[in-house]
C-alpha cells in the first residue's frame, strides 16, 4: 500500500509540473478540444483523447489523474479562448442595427443659438482704461469681436457676400412674417429650423383662438440691417469644414398690422398706420448639406443697446 501511494504521489507531482514549451501545446489542444465539441465529430474527439475509447485495462491510476488534470485545464482554456474571441468580434464588428441607425443619422440643425447676443453695457472711458474691471471688459469685448471676425472670414471662403446675404435675409424676413400671418405651416416649415417651426406652430395655434385673420405688410425698403454676431458650430472633430454658421441680424423696418375676429371686425392694429419695428433674428446655414440655404433658427428679444 505504501508503495502504491508513493507511485501515485510521484505521478501527481510529475503531471503538475508543466514545461514552459508545453504552453503552446496546451493552447493547441484547447483549440482542438473546442473544435471537436463544436463540430461534434467522433474522430476529432478520439484523436484528442484516444485512451477514452479503450477498455478499463488501458488506464492506470496515474493516467486517470493526468487525464483529469489536463482535461480540466483544457476546458477552462477553451472557455477563456471562446470568450476572448466573442469579445473581440463584438468590438471589431458592430451589429447591423448600429450600422443601420448610424448611417441614417443626419444633423439638420444644432437646435440652439450658440452664444446668444446680448447688448453690452456702455462704460466710461476712464473706467475702461484705469480700472481692473475695465481692463477685463476690454479683453472680453476683444474676444467677442475676434470670434465675429473669424466666423465671417471662414464664411467668405464659402462664397459669402454681405450685400447678397442682407438681401436674402430681408426677403426671408418678409416671407416668414407673411407665412405666419397667413398661418401657412406647410411653407413655413421649409423656411425655419425644426425647433423654430415647433415654436411658431404653437404661436399660430394660440393666435387663431383669439383672431380669425391677420393682415401684415412690410414697407420696403427696410430702414436698417446690421450684423450683431457671427458664430460657428462644428459637428465633426475630424472634418473642420462640417460646420453650421449662425448670423444674428438686427432688422429695423416699418410695418402695417391689423387683426380681425370671426365676424371680420377689426379687433387690433390699423393697416393704414406704419409702425417702426425692431427685430433681432438669428439665421443659420450648414456647409455640408446639399442645397443648404439660410433659415431662421431663433429670435432674440430686443433690448436697449
Amino acid at each position: 500500500m505504501s508503495l502504491k501511494r508513493l507511485q501515485l504521489a510521484r505521478t501527481l507531482f510529475r503531471s503538475s509540473q508543466i514545461q514552459p514549451e508545453s504552453s503552446s501545446n496546451l493552447f493547441g489542444s484547447c483549440r482542438s478540444y473546442s473544435n471537436a465539441l463544436t463540430n461534434g465529430s467522433d474522430c476529432s474527439f478520439k484523436s484528442f483523447h484516444p485512451n477514452l475509447f479503450k477498455g478499463n485495462d488501458g488506464f492506470s491510476s496515474a493516467s486517470v489523474k493526468n487525464l483529469t488534470l489536463r482535461s480540466t485545464m483544457a476546458a477552462e482554456c477553451s472557455n477563456f479562448m471562446n470568450d476572448r474571441r466573442m469579445s473581440t468580434a463584438a468590438t471589431q464588428r458592430p451589429s447591423a442595427q448600429v450600422r443601420g441607425v448610424g448611417a441614417q443619422i443626419a444633423v439638420s440643425s444644432p437646435g440652439f443659438i450658440y452664444e446668444p447676443y446680448e447688448p453690452r453695457e456702455k462704460i466710461p472711458f476712464w473706467r475702461r482704461m484705469f480700472t481692473r474691471s475695465g481692463w477685463k471688459r476690454t479683453k472680453d469685448d476683444m474676444i467677442l469681436e475676434l470670434k465675429n471676425a473669424y466666423a465671417i472670414a471662414k464664411l467668405r471662403k464659402t462664397g459669402y457676400s454681405k450685400k447678397q446675404f442682407y438681401r436674402e435675409a430681408v426677403s426671408l424676413y418678409k416671407e416668414i412674417n407673411t407665412l405666419i400671418a397667413n398661418g401657412d405651416k406647410k411653407l413655413l416649415r421649409k423656411a425655419v429650423t425644426e425647433k423654430m417651426f415647433s415654436t411658431l406652430k404653437n404661436e399660430i395655434k394660440q393666435r387663431e383662438t383669439t383672431w380669425s385673420q391677420v393682415y401684415w405688410e412690410m414697407v420696403e425698403p427696410v430702414v436698417m440691417v446690421r450684423t450683431l454676431r457671427a458664430r460657428m458650430i462644428g459637428v465633426d472633430r475630424k472634418d473642420l469644414n462640417k460646420v453650421f454658421y449662425q448670423l444674428t441680424l438686427e432688422i429695423l423696418a416699418k410695418q402695417k398690422f391689423e387683426a380681425y375676429d370671426s365676424k371680420g371686425s377689426v379687433v387690433a392694429g390699423d393697416k393704414d398706420k406704419e409702425v417702426l419695428v425692431r427685430d433681432i433674428w438669428v439665421f443659420e446655414k450648414s456647409t455640408f448639406h446639399p442645397g443648404a440655404h439660410w433659415r431662421l433658427c431663433g429670435r432674440i428679444s430686443p433690448k436697449a443697446s
